[in-house]
């Protein structure tokens, strides 16, 4: 009642959960946090940041790399799984590991941050690539989800999906815009459904960071032209393929390397007593045209985006 008092112009639920964000942090001590997709870039670096706040950290990682030596070398107490998310066995095993290792320790959160990414229109790319996206953006994060459940109802954790601010609109990406604005769909029902349960879920909408992470190396015009199929060929030249290969390393070349501060936000949504349902964490023009896309009618936002890619 006292929030309300003072900001009178908020609804309830808002000043609810301001009142609630000005409470202390939770204790990272006697937590337990499985993060994937460590190999790399936004998950490798919260692996180690909850390590340093006093965090149980299991490392997923696709491979056993560099990267997961790494973590395991340079702090030992980071236990890495090796974690293939189109096998339903990989997260059984994750799982029997948690509870071998660490029955007593409360598991607090998931954090569903592996991911792959690509480029090319929608007629470039065959359709088993399109089954390898849906199954390890989309089906491998339900999947070790559902894995987990169990363990996070009973503790009431949190749930954290790694999603982009590409799931509201397509710029020569769509396939990888498809899995984010399908697992934002998904977190949105879970969301709900886990509320009376105790368990939150966050989504994370990071704007353009390809600098920070190796999710999408630059494509050269001649490795796009080889994947393509003859009917393909028939109608792109390679005139065509080079400019858009242009346009769009050029957009990773303008890539934020500060992968921090998408870890600030994921560290927020795992620690604060009052987390947001989503964290968009991008520049101020990435957010404005998200902002646009959502108010403007389609035909609109096509002109605009089609002018764009013109450009």
């Amino acid at each position: 009642e006292g929030a309300a008092c003072r900001f009178p112009f908020l609804p309830r639920c808002q000043t609810a959960r301001l009142w609630r964000r000005g409470a202390a942090r939770l204790e990272p001590a006697g937590r337990a946090v499985l993060i994937t997709g460590c190999d790399s870039g936004f998950g490798h670096l919260l692996a180690l940041r909850l390590h340093r706040l006093g965090f149980t950290v299991f490392a997923g990682c696709l491979v056993c790399g560099e990267s997961s030596k790494l973590l395991e070398k340079s702090i030992g107490q980071i236990k890495i799984l090796l974690l293939v998310f189109a096998q339903t066995i990989q997260t059984d095993v994750g799982i029997q590991c948690l509870l071998s290792h660490f029955s007593s320790i409360g598991f607090w959160g998931l954090v569903n941050n592996a991911g792959i990414s690509t480029f090319g229109e929608t007629g470039w790319l065959p359709m088993e690539t399109y089954e390898k996206f849906a199954d390890v953006n989309l089906l491998g994060s339900i999947r070790t989800t559902l894995a987990f459940l169990p363990l996070l109802r009973k503790y009431k954790g949190r749930i954290v999906f790694m999603s982009s601010i590409i799931a509201y609109f397509a710029l020569g990406n769509g396939i990888y815009a498809m899995t984010k604005a399908a697992i934002e769909k998904f977190c949105d029902a879970l969301r709900l459904e886990m509320k009376k349960f105790g368990v939150q879920v966050c989504i994370i909408q990071p704007g353009n960071y390809a600098r920070s992470t190796k999710i999408q190396p630059p494509l050269s015009a001649e490795e796009i032209w080889s994947e393509l199929s003859e009917e393909e060929k028939a109608v792109y030249n390679k005139e065509y393929i080079q400019e858009r290969a242009n346009f769009f390393n050029s957009i990773l070349s303008e890539g934020s390397t500060n992968g921090n501060e998408v870890v600030d936000a994921m560290v927020d949504a795992l620690t604060s007593p009052a987390p947001k349902a989503r964290y968009m964490v991008a520049k101020l023009k990435e957010k404005a045209l998200v902002f646009v896309c959502a108010l403007l009618p389609t035909a609109v936002m096509d002109s605009v985006l089609s002018y764009g890619l013109s450009k």
